[in-house]
């Protein structure tokens, strides 16, 4: 469930009222009808690795701000999911990359921000110059078995499976 109820019809303005339809509690609009069936948050994350490290960049925002992460972000709508991680890498490390296959999909979100599908792709460099922006202050390659403090339960799970 949302973490905030939504109160008012997005369409007529009119006060919802809590039913229970097709299993849960939603909104739902007794002026119109329209029915609140809350959406998954969807996130997106690549793994480079080059002459045995991988890349990390450093968070600046919370929650665990200064800890590492893998280059990820929100999945936009109509957005397909390996060309956001492909953005996100690009505006979190000046890194291009190109996905070269899927990883793992992971379920479960962290935090109350967080998303609920977490979706990892293997990626190659293809350009750019390794420049940590938008939400990292910094991004380096690390070995497997030197990393630096991690923000999220699912980049130790994904980086534990490492070769």
């Amino acid at each position: 469930m949302t973490d905030k109820p939504v109160r008012f019809c997005p369409y007529c303005g009119t006060a919802t009222r809590m039913q229970y339809l097709f299993g849960a509690q939603r909104a739902v609009c007794p002026a119109c009808g329209w029915r609140h069936f809350e959406d998954p948050k969807v996130a997106a994350a690549v793994v480079v690795r080059r002459d045995g490290l991988v890349l990390l960049n450093r968070r600046v925002n919370e929650p665990f701000r200064g800890r590492w992460s893998l280059p990820a972000g929100f999945v936009d709508a109509h957005e397909d999911p390996a060309r956001a991680a492909e953005r996100e890498c690009l505006e979190e490390t000046g890194l291009r990359v190109r996905v070269t296959g899927l990883l793992d999909v992971l379920a479960g979100r962290e935090h109350s921000h967080g998303a609920d599908i977490f979706i990892v792709y293997t990626a190659e460099i293809t350009g750019g110059a390794l420049q940590a922006g938008d939400d990292a202050d910094d991004a380096g390659f690390f070995p497997l078995d030197g990393l630096p403090p991690l923000a999220f339960e699912t980049t130790r799970q994904i980086l534990n499976r490492l070769p």
